[in-house]
């Protein structure tokens, strides 16, 4: 007060100001004080004023405080008090005592300050930077200022901060305040910033905040932890409800093993503290979200089997079985078992085999169905158990299968309760709820189960002493004749539409009792109430369901006879209408949205999820089949037939086309090893060619210095020694004749493998041409094959001939003997000549062929004994080429020892040519050595001439 006082001035006497007026000097003083402690008091009165002046205020004062955020950011303490002023003005108080038209005018208020704060973004950013200030003061009036802003304008000011560079990392940041009041209501801005925004979801995710609220929520004390906990489990069903990314990373990041531990409850489950329940039912959520129906059947299955192998589903059964656990937790983790098992063989199983801690020990199946069929039980309890046996069935022919088995007499125990006489207790009791629960379980039983259709036709019933037993069946149809509660004929005609649907022996069964039709046409004919309109429409999709699916076995109740009846009693338009009146109901779409049964009250309870999938499969192939002629239908039958026969026409050329598939996939593997196979053969016949023409290369290298060498030697000869000792001359003559030995013999071995090389290339190319005239064999054989087949169909026709000739001749010996056919004897003797003619050709024609193939068959035989020739030589070639390259490589070890020794010899020569240059004497070089030997050679001849 001494602030405000301060402002405006004291004055003893005169009138006082306004709360508008001193707002006004307070933003002046804000606008013009050069001293910063002048604007922190000033603030701190307009902090002061602004939740009983609130409209003032933030009319006013709004753009000053923005101001002071920009420019006074090294105080913290004027951050602060801006930060709170402007929380105030924004924030909507919900806690107040107000009436209805203040809180919305409230309301306005707040949304229409927060629309002024955000329309420059820089404001939003400005705030951001201002949440890295780890100052207390600063901090957390930030962090509570930006949650009323996303209250009252979430979608803008999360666009805002979406596209703010690092907005959601700083937001991240909160989690990890040690301060457990920043950290909080950081939990609380991270539920605000993550609603109905997947990509912030997305974000925050992979920012690592799975891992850190669940550190928090065991940090918390799990289940047993208090608002915090309730915070994060909120915030992570953001996260995670209807986003399939984040629901993948949680699974990948085996996140939900550690759900488990949430659920270990104790022995001693009294006392369930009002948070206790909260935080379960939110983490019962949390499962259910990873595995509701809504999510793809490949997600929802991969996180049922990691509940089930880290042992959750197991730790819900035993909450399911336990002791003391309040109806609320009981129901949800009912419904959440349900989603756990719903399509999953293995859970469901698991399921089957879960029972009850009693004694004797029943199965948790029939201690469920005895809470549903029990009229004293709540209804939503009632409800989840249901809900838990449809997804129980769901997919699981084996549970199907066992179910009615306890209905089958051969599997009746007279000692024990079974699942199959709860449901026949509760279809018949005197509660239409349990008359319709039971009705929609038998019908779950029998969905899209042929088998169990027909087993369940023969249950047999004992209604009373003295009296033969009903089929189950008869007994449906009896207890709707008796006109019960509409809940219950709903129930039970759901139950048998379910039950004859696509079942042609349960149709007749049904057709088989002569009351049924006329009931049901008394039913669709008469103008009821609105009340009755759904039995009406649900007794048109009987009686259309037994046209549909009739196989014409009972002469009184064929399809063309029941639709003349339904023209005759009913009328078509007047049958499709009221076969109408079932999808246009209120409560069918409600029940259409999702498979878990969730109704208001139980008089609401009369739709089944599954039954409206097939009411909208079947009511346009009804109106279809009330509609059509008998010609109509006898064209479809023949369609039908026609197509049934093209069916496996094109079913055989399939298998055809596979088996030929096959073949060619043979062939072409047999084509491709072959490929390969000459692939390598040529890889390695052009190694081979490469290490031959090395080989010539190193040998004329070779001559070639060895040419050199013996140059240079017979120069060194060829000088003059004076002085030289005569010993070590001759010595060293000796060893250079020698090197010129070894060199000689060395070129007549190369020569000799240059032989043996292209003796083996000649021997290749004739192989080659070999397996060439072999394809010309081949040809040859094919050609002999034809020659044989000729034969064989001219040997048949010559023996058809001389079976006509051999007729012809009893033709005549019989005619010989009767003279009025004497000119037909002249004609089968001229037609029994003709024939001779011919035969005689045709013999001559097999004889000319029988030489032919004795040709072929010789020239055959001549082109096998080749071709073995050829393949011997081939073998033997390989042999050769193999010893070849053996030798090819000795002769290569050789030329490396010869290159050796050569090399010692020349340095040896060498280092006797240094001795003799030491000694004094004159060294010649091998080419003078050798020029003066040939110049003495020459003297000699002609002396000798001479």
């Amino acid at each position: 007060m001494n602030v405000i006082r301060g402002v405006i001035g004291w004055q003893a006497a005169g009138p006082q100001p306004s709360g508008a007026e001193t707002i006004q000097k307070l933003c002046d003083r804000v606008a013009s004080s050069t001293l910063l402690e002048d604007r922190r008091d000033a603030v701190r009165a307009l902090k002061s004023l602004s939740k009983k002046y609130r409209m003032e205020v933030g009319t006013q004062a709004m753009d000053h405080l923005i101001n002071v955020l920009q420019t006074d950011r090294s105080d913290s303490e004027i951050l602060g008090y801006a930060l709170d002023t402007l929380y105030n003005i924004i924030c909507n108080d919900e806690e107040e005592e107000q009436d209805e038209n203040a809180q919305k005018q409230a309301d306005d208020l707040g949304a229409q300050f927060t629309e002024t704060f955000i329309q420059d973004s820089e404001h939003v950013t400005l705030l951001l930077t201002l949440l890295e200030e780890f100052d207390f003061h600063v901090r957390w009036p930030g962090v509570k200022l930006l949650t009323a802003l996303l209250k009252n304008q979430g979608v803008q000011v999360q666009g805002i901060i979406l596209v703010s560079p690092m907005g959601v990392s700083r937001l991240m940041d909160l989690l990890a305040d040690s301060r457990e009041v920043i950290r909080n209501d950081g939990l609380l801005l991270l539920q605000q910033l993550t609603k109905s925004n997947a990509a912030i979801q997305k974000i925050v995710a992979f920012e690592n905040a799975f891992e850190r609220l669940l550190d928090i929520i065991t940090e918390e004390g799990s289940s047993d932890g208090g608002i915090v906990v309730e915070d994060c489990l909120l915030l992570l069903l953001n996260l995670l409800k209807n986003n399939s990314s984040n629901q993948n990373f949680f699974k990948e990041g085996s996140y939900i093993q550690r759900m488990k531990p949430w659920f270990e409850v104790g022995d001693d489950n009294s006392g369930w503290s009002a948070q206790k329940v909260t935080n379960l039912h939110l983490m019962l959520q949390l499962v259910r979200v990873m595995v509701s129906p809504v999510n793809s059947p490949g997600a929802t299955a991969s996180c049922q089997k990691s509940m089930y192998q880290c042992g959750l589903l197991q730790q819900l059964c035993t909450i399911l079985m336990a002791t003391g656990v309040p109806a609320d937790i009981l129901t949800e983790t009912i419904n959440t078992v349900s989603e756990v098992i719903r399509g999953s063989q293995v859970n469901q199983d698991y399921f089957a085999s879960v029972n009850a801690p009693s004694n004797p020990p029943r199965p948790a199946i029939v201690v469920l169905l005895m809470s549903m069929v029990n009229e004293r039980q709540p209804f939503v309890l009632r409800c989840a158990v249901l809900y838990c046996f449809q997804c129980f069935l769901y997919k699981n022919q084996k549970g199907q299968s066992e179910i009615v088995a306890t209905l089958l007499p051969s599997t009746i125990d007279a000692n024990s309760i079974s699942a199959g006489q709860l449901l026949c207790g509760g279809l018949f009791s005197a509660d239409s709820l349990s008359n319709w629960c039971a009705a929609v379980a038998l019908a779950h039983a029998l969905q899209d189960n042929l088998t169990q259709k027909e087993q369940l036709l023969r249950v047999q019933l004992a209604t009373s002493l003295g009296k033969p037993p009903v089929s189950l069946l008869q007994q449906c149809t009896n207890i709707l004749s008796q006109g019960s509660k509409v809940q219950t004929r709903v129930g039970l005609l759901m139950l048998l539409c379910t039950w004859i649907n696509n079942c042609p022996i349960a149709v007749t069964h049904f057709l088989h009792n002569q009351e049924n039709v006329p009931f049901l046409t008394a039913q669709i004919s008469e103008n009821l109430g609105e009340d009755e309109r759904l039995v009406q429409g649900l007794c048109a999709l009987l009686l259309g369901i037994c046209i549909y699916y009739n196989d014409n076995s009972l002469e009184n109740y064929t399809k063309e006879k029941l639709k003349q009846l339904i023209e005759k009693r009913i009328g078509k338009e007047n049958f499709v209408e009221k076969l109408g009146f079932i999808t246009k109901h209120e409560l069918y779409s409600r029940a259409a949205q999702k498979p878990q049964p969730v109704f208001p009250s139980p008089e609401q309870m009369l739709f089944d999820h599954e039954f409206t999938k097939l009411v909208k499969e079947l009511e346009g192939m009804i109106t279809k089949a009330v509609h059509k002629s008998s010609e109509e239908e006898k064209k479809e039958e023949e369609v039908k037939k026609t197509l049934e026969q093209h069916d496996n026409i094109v079913t055989q050329y399939k298998e055809l086309i596979r088996e030929q598939d096959a073949q060619i996939q043979q062939l072409k593997e047999q084509v491709s090893s072959m490929s390969s196979q000459n692939e390598q053969m040529q890889t390695t016949l052009t190694q081979q060619l490469s290490q031959i023409q090395q080989h010539k290369d190193q040998y004329n290298i070779l001559k070639l210095k060895l040419g050199k060498e013996n140059q240079s030697n017979s120069q060194g000869d060829g000088s003059q020694i004076n002085g030289l000792q005569t010993e070590e001359l001759t010595q060293l003559r000796e060893e250079v004749e020698e090197l010129r030995k070894q060199h000689s013999l060395l070129q007549t071995q190369l020569s000799e493998k240059d032989t043996l090389i292209n003796t083996l290339r000649s021997e290749t190319m004739q192989a080659v041409e070999g397996s060439a005239e072999g394809s010309d064999n081949t040809e040859l054989l094919k050609e002999l094959e034809a020659l044989r087949n000729q034969i064989q169909s001219q040997s048949a026709e010559i023996n058809q001939m001389k079976a006509e000739r051999q007729e012809l001749l009893r033709r005549a010996e019989a005619g010989s003997s009767d003279a009025v056919s004497g000119s037909d004897g002249s004609l089968d003797a001229a037609k029994m000549a003709e024939l001779d003619s011919r035969l005689a050709a045709q013999t001559a024609e097999t004889e000319r062929l029988k030489e032919e193939a004795k040709s072929s068959s010789e020239t055959r035989a001549d082109l096998e004994q080749q071709l073995a020739s050829a393949t011997s030589t081939v073998a033997i070639l390989q042999t050769e080429k193999s010893k070849l390259q053996t030798e090819v490589q000795e002769s290569k070890k050789e030329q490396d020892d010869l290159l050796m020794l050569l090399a010692d010899q020349d340095q040896k020569i060498h280092s006797l040519k240094q001795r003799l240059k030491d000694l004094g004497e004159t060294v010649d070089d091998e080419d003078d050595l050798d020029a003066r030997d040939q110049t003495d050679d020459d003297e000699e001849d002609d002396e000798d001439e001479d």
